[in-house]
């Protein structure tokens, strides 16, 4: 353990590859890219001894709700606060009413300090995904799409991620399922850690998601893909019995109001346990 007293700053370029190394280090699968597109339009903290980054933390704007994310500290710097300290830094570079995050089991006692409060679970399911059957044919929204895409994902969750759908779009493809030619579901997938993510799915019904996830199922046959559930979806079952097993996840957590979701969208898979 160093003795000198970190020192806060937001988090830029050339913090990038400490970071990196900080969530390898925890056995995160993050690439470069992967925390790149988390940090395309939020606000970051780093905790810097000299010139090395002994903490993180990250808050994503969307709307009136924020979440905060890749908070990390170092091996040898913990028991210090400063995991406290960091996120107190990140969230106060952002204006929201209502905070979300994913915690650890080891992470709940500090953000109940911070005063937020569970409200479920998230399985995170990995492995070599197998064919499902009952898919849809596969079409990949346009840029003409954007409009529409935005806007169910807000239907779905309440929060206005219209910057987040759109790298979405350009990191990777979202799958879509139509009705009267309008669209009325999405699967996004893109490069990820070991290989891909699929998230957010969003439909109106359990079947609706099983046919978006069974047609992303079919098209990763052979290749490493991770989804991320939110407790309660019945996807479960489904990722397991085609390749993708759960090897963990983490506590859903908020603090403030719940946002409003007034239609029959939801949310059935997260983009990230990082942006929800």
């Amino acid at each position: 353990m160093t003795d000198a007293a970190p020192v806060f700053s937001p988090m830029g370029p050339e913090h990038l590859a400490g970071a990196v190394a900080l969530s390898w280090a925890e056995g995160w699968a993050h690439r470069p890219e992967d925390w790149a597109l988390v940090l395309s339009n939020s606000r970051g903290v780093v905790g810097l001894c000299g010139d090395r980054v002994v903490a993180t933390a990250v808050a994503s704007p969307f709307g009136a709700v924020a979440t905060v994310n890749m908070v990390i500290v170092a091996d040898d710097m913990r028991g210090r606060g400063l995991g406290r300290q960091v996120v107190e830094h990140a969230m106060g570079r952002v204006a929201a009413e209502t905070w979300h995050l994913v915690a650890t089991t080891e992470g709940l006692p500090l953000y109940a300090k911070l005063g937020f409060e569970p409200w479920g679970e998230v399985s995170q399911h990995q492995g070599v995904a197998e064919a499902a059957p009952g898919g849809l044919p596969e079409e990949w929204a346009g840029d003409a799409d954007l409009p529409a895409l935005i806007a169910l994902d807000r239907a779905a969750n309440g929060m206005d991620r219209g910057w987040l759908i759109e790298a979405l779009m350009r990191v990777g493809r979202i799958l879509v399922l139509r009705e009267e030619g309008e669209v009325a579901g999405l699967a996004a997938l893109r490069r990820f850690g070991r290989g891909e993510l699929a998230g957010p799915i969003v439909a109106r019904t359990k079947e609706e998601a099983r046919a978006l996830l069974a047609t992303v199922l079919a098209h990763c046959a052979g290749r490493f893909l991770r989804v991320d559930i939110p407790e309660g979806t019945g996807l479960g079952a489904v990722l397991g019995a085609h390749g993708l097993l759960p090897v963990g996840g983490g506590i859903s957590m908020r603090r403030g109001p719940v946002p409003q979701v007034p239609g029959p969208h939801r949310r059935f898979a997260l983009a990230s346990q990082a942006v929800g």
